[in-house]
């Protein structure tokens, strides 16, 4: 039996490495002929926008930066990992105190039909393949609501958190004496 180091040069299999059967050119761990050129990474192992790939006509979950979240098929994608989007969904998420009891919350959903879509590759913070076979089941802890009653209840949400986000601005600019610089709308 041959001691191999790994400072041995590579080179073809001295008859002592070659095994019962085998012959020279053979791959020794597979049978059949040693491949040729370099070596191929296999589709997991992209980390840029040739990953999107394999999720090709497939349907997606993207959450954007601006906390928006879109349902869609994923039809075309550039290397900046701009994305076109077809049957394109936007999903709304509220939680509201219950009428019946105000220590409860009712936690409601709808989505919105909008299209084809184009996502600027920068505005995606998660994307994630959307399982077909539970697609139509209510988002766990969540009862599909009125478009129209969840889009108003959103809108008063965001207001609210506007206007949070301006007292607590101008105390922060009062504490640190003066107006901070680039203080505009927080995106989350």
């Amino acid at each position: 039996m041959e001691n191999l180091s790994i400072a041995d040069p590579p080179g073809p299999p001295s008859p002592q490495r070659l095994g019962q059967g085998q012959q020279s050119g053979q791959n020794a761990v597979f049978g059949g002929p040693t491949p040729q050129g370099a070596p191929q990474l296999p589709p997991q192992m992209f980390t840029t926008a040739a990953q999107l790939l394999d999720l090709t006509d497939k349907k997606l979950l993207l959450v954007l930066r601006d906390g928006r979240k879109i349902f869609g098929v994923l039809r075309s994608w550039d290397q900046f990992a701009n994305l076109v989007l077809t049957d394109t969904r936007e999903r709304y998420f509220v939680s509201v105190p219950s009428e019946l009891t105000p220590q409860t919350t009712r936690n409601l959903y709808c989505d919105i039909p909008r299209g084809t879509y184009l996502v600027r590759g920068e505005n995606v913070l998660l994307l994630g393949e959307v399982d077909l076979d539970r697609d139509d089941e209510p988002p766990q802890g969540y009862v599909e609501g009125d478009v129209e009653e969840v889009f108003r209840l959103q809108k008063l949400i965001d207001a609210q958190r506007k206007k949070s986000d301006r007292i607590k601005g101008k105390k922060l600019a009062q504490l640190l004496g003066g107006e901070i610089e680039a203080s505009g709308e927080v995106l989350f």
